[in-house]
């Protein structure tokens, strides 16, 4: 049969057809799914066991103490003013404490902090912040002070890894200090009407520092230590201002920074030299990364409504779910996902299916 030029037509559309239907097939993407494994009450209390266990530090409300992944509760303090508490330390203490005796998360005694002021722990690294708010100590696992930095500005930003730590000042300047206590980074960022640093990293090693700093044109910032100097290697105006402290955190292998401000989270990728943003109401008050998955759980707050965000190859969004709540924590161990609110604390399993 002869084939007209409308068959023609007809049957290679037809093929065209078949053909993208073939290369655009791809397999369906996994989805995450949280699987609930166990709900517990922070006041029912066991006694840990002589076993080695990894202990999960929580805060809920007036109360700190540590849990187990199986969901045993082998401590709760409750607090009437203030504490601190981190995976190897804690202490409770009072508006005028001469000294502060802290513990290691099993209960023993760990040291004594000799000095008045307001102890902090980050993991296994113990911190005194000196009455007046612009001075602070630095101190080995006993309490015993190692060193001390004093300045004329208050602290408005601080933290610290296993390579050294920052402090972030009202005055604009930003400080990052050598485990020795030598200075190894000190600039400020500047570019802005108002300066003040909100929020301050620094990376594991103390190579890289960043901070969120500035009012009326507020702005992220990262530099780099190079031949001697803190070079800025990247920088942008933020698009919505914040008033308060925000969070600025190095991801576990430092190819990343995360940052909060005013109603969103930015992502910096050092690889891509670029940042990325997500919309998200309401401030950030935690951020926790797997160490096995690569995922990392966002806690952001507004008013009562908590809201958790996953976030998969650093800055694209795999899950999200919210809950009302007066108080909240989450922790990530492995595939484990942990959520604390008011006096309950939940163990979801996370996988891909």
């Amino acid at each position: 049969m002869k084939l007209t030029s409308k068959h023609k037509i007809a049957i290679g559309v037809a093929a065209f057809c078949l053909l993208y239907i073939i290369l655009a097939m791809r397999p369906l993407g996994k989805e995450l799914h949280f699987i609930p494994e166990w709900t517990q009450d922070i006041f029912h209390v066991e006694e840990s066991r002589e076993t080695e266990e990894d202990l999960i530090p929580f805060k809920l409300g007036q109360n700190i103490g540590y849990f187990t992944e199986d969901g045993r509760i082998t401590k709760n303090i409750p607090f009437p003013y203030k504490a601190s508490i981190s995976d190897s330390y804690y202490t409770i203490f009072g508006a005028n404490n001469t000294s502060a005796d802290f513990y290691k998360c099993d209960g023993s005694k760990a040291g004594t902090i000799e000095l008045s002021g307001f102890p902090y722990f980050d993991g296994d690294r113990v911190y005194l912040f000196l009455p007046g708010g612009n001075s602070f100590i630095k101190c080995d696992e006993t309490g015993k002070a190692q060193w001390k930095f004093e300045n004329y500005a208050p602290i408005t930003a601080f933290s610290s890894s296993k390579g050294g730590t920052i402090a972030g000042y009202a005055d604009g300047t930003l400080i990052s200090f050598n485990n020795d206590g030598s200075i190894n980074h000190r600039f400020s960022p500047k570019g802005s009407k108002y300066e003040i640093i909100f929020g301050a990293g620094i990376s594991s090693d103390g190579s890289s520092v960043a901070c969120i700093s500035g009012r009326d044109r507020q702005r992220f910032v990262v530099a780099r230590k190079e031949k001697g100097h803190s070079r800025i290697v990247f920088h942008e105006y933020l698009n919505e201002e914040s008033s308060e402290q925000e969070l600025v955190k190095y991801s576990l292998n430092d190819r990343a920074i995360y940052y909060s401000y005013k109603d969103n989270l930015g992502i910096y990728s050092f690889k891509d030299e670029k940042s990325f943003h997500i919309p998200m109401k309401g401030n950030v008050v935690q951020i926790e990364e797997s160490d096995s998955s690569g995922l990392v759980f966002v806690l952001s707050r507004e008013d009562s409504k908590y809201t958790v965000t996953v976030l998969e190859k650093f800055n694209h969004i795999a899950a999200k779910f919210s809950f009302d709540a007066e108080c909240a924590f989450i922790q990530a161990r492995g595939d484990n996902f942990f959520v604390g609110r008011n006096s309950k604390i939940s163990r979801l399993t996370v996988s891909k299916k």
